[in-house]
């Protein structure tokens, strides 16, 4: 019996480092970051007080975390939608054998490797009035556009939007392409005898070829972008008048402005609640249709 338990965990050794670097820097901040939203915490004062719940009915009846969860909903799923149509157009041009196509390809994901803060600058330089790209162009076509559209209630917010499509849209097209070379050719050409044009071949071949990989660009990067913070705050900082402000950067104005580190963390855990409750759906559904 005992060589039995012996054989049968002879591998829980080999993993007992990874196990404790997880403990240490996932689970045991976690678990604080729980404890603290029940308390008073604040970086101003030496002692916490136990509350409960408070945080949470404060969180209910704050009009800002509202509109910031619905901020934070909507990017995602505009974002995310927006993306995965993009990219996938993207990558079947990129499919394509024509002339330049290599050096396209070579240069297509220098939007994605730039430094966040540095594109955040770029917008808004091309945002600018007077001399901004965009505001030059639209002037050129006749069209009286003389703002700074981070600044603007109406256009702030598809900004950023418009910013997370530049910088992830390329990435997004690569990985589809790398999805789509791996089909073999003989499934097209067997679609084809079947008597597939090219719709049914995108419909029937393609898509499916590609779905392994649909899933797990949503997951990483529903997760990335609901908990996204340097984007919205390097380019509005959550303005103007909270037409931008998202969760991640109501959270660190109220932990880091505020100093309300317990109700900072009472945000931190409705965003874990909703992630944990997207993911549980997902894989539901996933199970589902695998089955």
């Amino acid at each position: 019996m005992k060589a039995r338990f012996i054989k049968e965990n002879s591998g829980l050794p080999l993993i007992m480092p990874t196990l404790v670097v997880m403990a240490l820097f996932s689970v045991l901040p976690l678990i604080e970051g729980f404890r603290l939203s029940f308390t008073d915490s604040n970086l101003l004062n030496k002692g916490e007080h136990w509350i409960g719940l408070q945080s949470y009915v404060k969180l209910a009846h704050d009009p800002i975390f509202w509109g910031a969860f619905l901020h934070s909903l909507v990017l995602t799923a505009s974002v995310v939608v927006l993306q995965l149509v993009l990219g996938l157009i993207l990558a079947l041009a990129l499919k394509q054998e024509v002339p330049g196509i290599r050096f396209v390809r070579s240069i297509i994901m220098a939007s994605w490797v730039i430094p966040v803060a540095a594109t955040a600058i770029i917008f808004q330089f091309m945002v600018e009035p007077g001399y901004g790209f965009y505001n030059i162009v639209l002037h050129a076509l006749g069209i009286k556009a003389n703002n700074f559209w981070f600044g603007d209630l109406q256009l702030a917010f598809p900004v950023i939007i418009l910013l997370h499509l530049w910088r992830n849209v390329p990435f997004y097209g690569i990985a589809f392409l790398a999805a789509i070379q791996a089909i073999p050719h003989t499934t097209y050409e067997a679609a084809e005898i079947d008597g597939a044009g090219p719709w049914r071949s995108f419909v029937h071949v393609t898509v499916p070829g590609v779905r392994n990989m649909m899933i797990v660009m949503v997951t990483i990067h529903v997760l990335w972008t609901f908990n996204n913070f340097d984007m919205v705050y390097l380019s509005t900082g959550g303005g103007p008048v909270y037409a931008t402000e998202v969760l991640p950067v109501y959270l660190y104005l109220q932990a880091w402005q505020s100093y309300s580190v317990g109700y900072a963390s009472s945000i931190g855990v409705v965003m874990f609640v909703v992630l944990m409750i997207y993911f549980v759906v997902y894989i539901r559904i996933y199970e589902r249709r695998e089955t």
